[in-house]
């Protein structure tokens, strides 16, 4: 009976309908060719930030990884996006971006392919989340925070990852 009920369990958990539709596009990894489905992150509460090595807000990374590692473990991922949309502040080759977030920042959560964001170019999943939320990017370090469910909640720029309106956000959907 046990095997009957896990094989089920295996089979039933290997369905897409069960992926929020907001997470489910394909993705390209940073500096690899390598590309995945964001349904992947499925089961977790996930925080989307759009973002840029050479920003005033790049800062921003550090409370980013601090958050991951506070969080991960409590299925929370963060989902970074390097964009060149706000005037080019992200390296164009994206074996510079890959080696400023490692060694300036250790950035350990995943990092996706060079992108835009905003606008008729955003690729698919920041089409998604700005027709959710009714809020493009306005600039570098913007954040969605998307519910296991697929809820998306918008937060500005200046947000900052370690704030308490953002910290309590993810609290509650944990």
């Amino acid at each position: 009976m046990k095997k009957i009920l896990l094989f089920s369990f295996i089979f039933f958990g290997s369905y897409t309908f069960a992926c929020p539709e907001v997470l489910n596009h394909e993705v390209r990894l940073l500096d690899s060719s390598e590309t995945i489905n964001l349904c992947e992150y499925e089961d977790k509460v996930v925080l989307a930030v759009n973002v840029a090595s050479r920003c005033g807000f790049t800062y921003q990374y550090e409370a980013l990884q601090n958050l991951y590692a506070k969080y991960e473990k409590e299925d929370f991922v963060i989902l970074g996006f390097p964009s060149r949309d706000f005037m080019y502040q992200e390296y164009a080759d994206e074996s510079k971006v890959k080696e400023f977030c490692s060694t300036e920042y250790g950035v350990t959560f995943p990092m996706f392919a060079t992108t835009p964001v905003k606008g008729k170019k955003a690729n698919s999943f920041y089409k998604s989340l700005t027709k959710l939320t009714g809020q493009n990017p306005g600039w570098n370090f913007h954040k969605y925070l998307i519910s296991k469910e697929g809820n998306v909640l918008s937060f500005d720029t200046k947000v900052e990852p370690d704030s308490a309106e953002l910290k309590n956000q993810i609290s509650k959907l944990l």
